[in-house]
């Protein structure tokens, strides 16, 4: 087994932290995920990493090792982008960071068509609601929804994010109307956990922009178990509007306050503005302006 696939799969130990996450994301066993660290620990005649039952560590040269070991997986990603360009075919990693629900509810779904549109791509994808640094992260491009950050880079504006405020016919029966958004806060209410920490939900009405604080019994960083306990009667809810379409026109969740809205977030594809397009860049960008633009046909409003 050639030395850069041995040293690909010790750099995925040492960032997903077991030989089992390691398995999951290669498709291989975790007996040869060891064996094929084994096997560099072997050809080098040291020790890269300790393992417990229960943890792992690297050692003081795995440390050293894992870096420059990084920097030549990079190098190597680098030079099959420079044959790529060469031969204009989008080919190698692309490494794609987005937040949760939109990745899973939107995002992974569309990105198979891209797979099998370009083969020669394989892609990496991390979903996180975060604020990751695109270029210490190590990424391609980066999904990220609300205001922009005068951060440099390039930034692809992407159709808006609209959500929704909710509830099941079963929670709503048996506590008081909802007529206004202060009303809300007499409510059980399920929060989506923010990186920021806020507990508030936002309203645009006839008197204008107010927030209303909210307390939550259910805070989770994922909109998919918010959705099902909505549906399962637990309260209150506020989702993107792809995620929770389906229980609207099934009736399992009505949608509350027409007289409202709620500020739709902007959502934007960044990437780094020094990076030369490579045809694997290029068919990713080009990608998610069909898909995700504004004025897309799948357009997610609808």
């Amino acid at each position: 087994m050639d030395r850069l696939t041995l040293m690909a799969t010790f750099v995925k130990a040492v960032e997903l932290g077991s030989f089992s996450a390691v398995a999951d994301e290669l498709n291989l066993s975790p007996q040869l995920v060891g064996k094929q660290v084994k096997m560099l620990e072997q050809h080098l005649g040291v020790s890269l990493l300790n393992r417990t039952t229960r943890k792992q560590h690297l050692t003081d040269f795995g440390r050293t090792f894992y870096q420059r070991a990084k920097l030549i997986l990079a190098d190597m990603d680098a030079a099959e982008e420079m044959a790529a360009v060469t031969r204009g075919v989008p080919s190698g990693r692309l490494r794609i960071n987005a937040p949760v629900t939109f990745g899973v509810s939107t995002l992974s779904p569309r990105l198979l068509e891209y797979m099998v549109r370009y083969p020669q791509v394989s892609v990496d994808l991390t979903l996180s609601n975060e604020l990751v640094d695109l270029v210490d992260g190590g990424y391609d491009v980066v999904f990220r929804i609300g205001e922009l950050a005068d951060s440099g880079l390039k930034a692809l504006p992407l159709m808006p994010y609209h959500m929704v405020l909710c509830a099941a016919p079963s929670y709503l029966a048996r506590r008081p109307p909802i007529t206004t958004p202060w009303d809300l806060q007499e409510h059980e209410c399920l929060a989506f956990a923010y990186s920021d920490g806020r507990s508030h939900l936002r309203f645009d009405g006839p008197e204008g922009l107010i927030d209303v604080p909210i307390q939550s019994r259910l805070t989770i960083n994922q909109g998919d178990p918010l959705l099902s306990g909505a549906v399962a009667g637990l309260g209150v809810v506020m989702l993107p509007l792809e995620l929770v379409r389906d229980s609207l026109r099934s009736g399992t969740l009505v949608s509350l306050l027409p007289d409202y809205t709620v500020p739709v977030s902007p959502m934007s594809l960044l990437y780094a503005p020094d990076r030369r397009l490579t045809p694997k860049l290029r068919s990713f960008i080009d990608f998610a302006k069909a898909a995700f633009g504004r004025g897309a046909s799948s357009a997610r409003t609808s």
